[in-house]
């Protein structure tokens, strides 16, 4: 027999479980039955499982339907759906009655920039030994090769040379693109000798995370059974660095599919403030190249705090675009209605000028929204009013330890004394940090004059809008879950994603809607709030859960290195660090590493936060911090 889907359900909802988990629990438990048959004891065990209560009389008059078709499950899954192929429908941050600023008629990425004067760097000699370099802005770099005192062309062999020395300390790199990258480079002097400049990215050599394709190499995304995939053709974000001149000199690591820092052959890339520290994730490569002066600029990309954890973790400077801005076409997949694309640099300007070269749309991301970003550095962001979330900076914060089961393991309840031991020395990290994100305010009122105004996130269950992720993660990758090869990425990283994923074949479709709908008042929420204020000052950790709040509602984020903890500070417990999707904060802990400060915006509004960032980056004077490494 065989069991028509439309059928399936259909008779469910005559009975009233079309809500529920009993349809797919159903399904599952009669495909590992011998006969394939629906049995009265099936439907019992599934609605316990359901939590909807069955009587009898009820079994008993669905047994017969339920087993009249038993196909259109399999059919289903015996399709070969490409991880780029998205989901019949597109998820919008903007509430209704507001669209984005539009590109000015005629206007495109290479519309002139107001960017910051060239300071005296630009006019010295260029050293002997370029690794003096390494750790130069973009903006400084594009100077000296558009006055033509360095080639591009050296540039890249510097940072490659850089990335081979200090890979097999930091693990940060899956492969070098050496072929393409000096091909570019050298084409990229040619382009400055005969005066064809094309802007301040051009020459800038550049390492993106390697869930971006890029043709001519594997593109891994970091994960066991991936390690020789290829794509034919580049992704949009590569394809527009290029076209601004820039050269791609590596494909950086991440977590196994996006999830924290660690990726296949049992690697973890690591933090070069402190090498015995993980680099947080999932883009992982690009904050740790980053921060070691290993490229000009990096690539990653956020579902749930990917480029603010790494970006915290590392000392470096990032930008998660608001969702919709930059096109994902040609990056792997983890959560559609999530999923952004952005820099990680040496300043909040940089991240601008890579941010100038990648919006818009491409015509193939139907999220990708036809929006406007000019970066003005000359910005005047003494009109913005800037709010901050005052519980956040006035006390310490922990997360909860999850519950602990009545059936739990033995090492699930080790893991449980393990975190609740720990917790005293979690707070006591976090009270040490705090001071950071009070000085933070200091700057913001009494050196930069800002007047600050208390704000609050609206009050909705964040925390239950995990589900999306998780749902729409267990679909990109439900080929892995079924024929069993999800094994390949937790014997090679440690990762949770195969459990993970287990658990969301049981999450309901119309749990999965009815979550969206309040996701969908908290974004018209979120809009009156940013109604009253333009920019949200905030620590990166905090109760408010910042990172993944906002990554709900679709609104950016600036990352901004905010200072170095001193030999002092206590050390953090390692499970307390960044875990899921990316994590975020200033967990890790430790003596002499970056913290970092948060600064949200207003949809679409991400040039005019980052002039905001940008000037508080100026003011605080935490610019040139950098890792000494040997």
């Amino acid at each position: 027999m065989s069991l028509d889907r439309r059928r399936f359900l259909t008779v469910c909802s005559q009975f009233g479980f079309a809500s529920t988990l009993l349809p797919g629990v159903l399904y599952a438990a009669a495909t590992k039955a011998e006969d394939k048959r629906i049995t009265s004891e099936m439907v019992t065990e599934a609605a316990v499982i359901a939590g909807v209560p069955v009587a009898p009389d009820q079994i008993a008059a669905m047994l017969s339907i339920l087993n009249s078709n038993r196909k259109s499950f399999d059919d289903l899954r015996a399709l070969d759906i490409p991880n780029s192929v998205p989901p019949a429908f597109i998820f919008d941050p903007m509430p209704p009655g507001q669209k984005p600023t539009p590109p000015p008629p005629g206007a495109n990425h290479r519309t002139p920039l107001s960017i910051s004067p060239a300071n005296a760097f630009a006019n010295r000699e260029v050293p002997k030994d370029l690794n003096d370099l390494a750790f130069c802005t973009v903006r400084e770099l594009g100077e000296l090769l558009r006055r033509k005192k360095v080639s591009s062309l050296d540039l890249t062999q510097m940072y490659i040379a850089r990335l081979k020395k200090y890979d097999p300390l930091l693990h940060f790199v899956v492969t070098i693109t050496e072929e393409r990258a000096l091909a570019h480079a050298k084409a990229a002097d040619k382009e400055i000798a005969a005066g064809k400049y094309r802007g301040v990215l051009h020459g800038i050599p550049w390492g993106g995370k390697d869930l971006l394709a890029v043709k001519g190499y594997p593109t891994t995304w970091g994960a066991g059974g991936f390690e020789n995939q290829t794509f034919d053709e580049d992704a949009e974000v590569v394809k527009r660095l290029d076209a601004a001149g820039a050269v791609l000199i590596a494909k950086l690591s991440l977590g196994s599919l996006a999830q924290g820092d660690k990726w296949f052959g049992n690697r973890q890339t690591r933090n070069p403030w402190n090498p015995e520290q993980g680099s947080s994730g999932s883009s992982a490569g690009p904050g740790s190249a980053t921060s070691a002066g290993c490229v000009g600029f990096a690539i990653g990309s956020e579902t749930t705090g990917s480029i603010s954890g790494p970006s915290t973790r590392c000392g470096v400077s990032g930008l998660r675009p608001t969702f919709g801005f930059v096109p994902r076409t040609g990056a792997m997949t983890l959560a559609w209605t999530l999923d952004k694309l952005g820099p990680l640099c040496r300043s909040v300007e940089d991240c601008a000028l890579v941010m100038q070269a990648i919006w818009g749309p491409d015509g193939q991301d139907e999220c990708c929204k036809d929006a406007w970003f000019q970066w003005n550095a000359e910005y005047d962001w003494k009109k913005l009013r800037i709010g901050y979330l005052k519980d956040d900076f006035e006390k310490p914060w922990i997360q909860p330890a999850p519950s602990l089961a009545d059936d739990a393991t033995p090492e699930e309840k080790q893991a449980y004394e393990r975190r609740k031991a720990g917790e005293p020395a979690i707070l006591a990290a976090r009270e040490y940090d705090r001071k950071f994100d009070l000085a933070a305010l200091e700057v913001l009122r009494n050196k930069m004059g800002v007047q600050l105004i208390p704000v609050a996130f609206p009050d909705f269950p964040y925390d239950a809008m995990r589900g999306i992720i998780n749902a729409e993660a267990a679909a990109a990758f439900d080929s892995l879950t079924l024929t069993g090869r999800d094994q390949l990425l937790s014997d090679a990283s440690g990762s949770s994603w195969p459990n993970t994923w287990r658990a969301a074949r049981l999450y309901p479709a119309v749990e999965y809607i009815q979550t969206m709908r309040v996701r969908e008042l908290a974004i018209r929420a979120f809009a009156k709030l940013f109604d009253q204020v333009d920019v949200i000052v905030t620590p990166t950790s905090g109760p408010s859960n910042q990172v993944s709040v906002t990554n709900q509602t679709g609104h950016l984020a600036v990352i901004v290195p905010n200072g170095i903890r001193g030999k002092d500070a206590p050390a953090t417990p390692a499970f307390a660090g960044p875990g899921g999707g990316g994590g975020a904060g200033n967990q890790g802990g430790g003596p002499d590493t970056p913290v970092s400060i948060t600064f949200l915006g207003a949809l679409f509004k991400d040039a005019e936060t980052c002039a905001f960032a940008h000037a508080y980056q100026q003011a605080a004077g935490f610019l040139k911090l950098h890792p000494q490494l040997a």
